[in-house]
């Protein structure tokens, strides 16, 4: 055991840390290593002249003159299994493509009952809630894929590692030190749920009210923006994506960290976020329907063919 610690959780964000982190403290620690070596080795020699056992202890212990002190690293919650990375970065990419497609895949239905062809047409607000209700479905069933992906892989989600304090580090052998036991799955597959939902009604109306052909640059905006903002720290970035604290993503990848690696939590928050976002979009949802049914009726075209 060195007479200095170096305390640390990489699973909190293992890019930022062997990045950006890591390497500044290495030259800090050989820096300090090598100047108290130095200094002690020269109290010891002047001491040497007074105490004549002095120089046969250092023979027998070379090692409490140089290098006098070092640095033992106590890693609390190493970032392993690495088949996890995709669940906490880029394969969360996923979750705003299968929803932003979603729209895509329904919208042949929802014509078909805005168009009396052999039957009565659907009221409006039976329509609005149709919609609704059929969007939601498929994001929990497109969430419940996502997450089984990630099951598929072996990622831990049943506890058993047993070291479960705050304070000492985990054992890889036996996976992640997942959260919340039995339940983890449950409790990853909801936040992914609300996840689609905040990231997917977003697509929704932005498609809606876009319209063809700007939808796919409204994908690419959503991806970016997100994506920025979310997997890395937006602590170390510039002041201007400070707007990605409110940006859905973020909170999916924090609390997805937090469940599968048992960090610190603020899944209160990230949940919260995430409903939040599914709110205003539900809100803003009807205006949507009600803005497609007008271009449908008044034959407003959105592209030339």
């Amino acid at each position: 055991m060195g007479a200095c610690q170096l305390i640390y959780q990489d699973a909190r964000n293992d890019t930022n840390w062997f990045d950006f982190i890591y390497p500044q403290l290495v030259p800090f620690m050989t820096e300090a290593t090598t100047m108290v070596g130095q200094e002690w080795t020269r109290m010891v020699l002047q001491n040497a002249t007074s105490y004549n056992t002095l120089l046969a202890n250092i023979a027998n212990v070379p090692q409490a003159l140089s290098p006098a002190i070092g640095f033992s690293m106590y890693n609390l919650r190493p970032f392993y299994p690495y088949t996890s990375i995709p669940a906490v970065s880029i394969g969360l990419i996923y979750l705003i493509i299968i929803s932003f497609f979603s729209f895509a895949f329904y919208l042949p239905i929802h014509f078909k009952y805005l168009k009396p062809e052999g039957h009565l047409p659907l009221k409006f607000p039976h329509l609005v809630i149709w919609r609704w209700c059929s969007t939601i479905s498929a994001y929990s069933m497109l969430s419940l894929a996502y997450s089984l992906i990630s099951l598929a892989f072996q990622i831990n989600y049943s506890g058993g590692n047993p070291v479960t304090s705050q304070t000492e580090p985990t054992l890889i052998e036996y996976g992640n030190p997942d959260a919340y036991g039995k339940g983890t799955f449950l409790v990853y597959w909801m936040l992914n749920f609300f996840g689609t939902i905040a990231l997917g009604l977003a697509c929704e109306n932005a498609a809606i009210f876009v319209g063809q052909p700007w939808t796919g640059l409204w994908l690419i905006f959503w991806v970016i923006t997100n994506v920025s903002t979310a997997f890395y720290d937006i602590d170390i970035e510039p002041g201007f994506y400070r707007w990605g604290y409110a940006w859905p993503l973020h909170y999916v990848v924090e609390g997805s960290r937090q469940i599968l690696f048992d960090l610190h939590s603020r899944i209160g928050l990230d949940f919260g976020v995430l409903i939040a976002w599914g709110a205003v979009n539900t809100a803003v949802f009807p205006i949507a329907c009600w803005f497609m049914r007008w271009k449908s009726k008044h034959h407003v075209h959105e592209y030339s063919k």
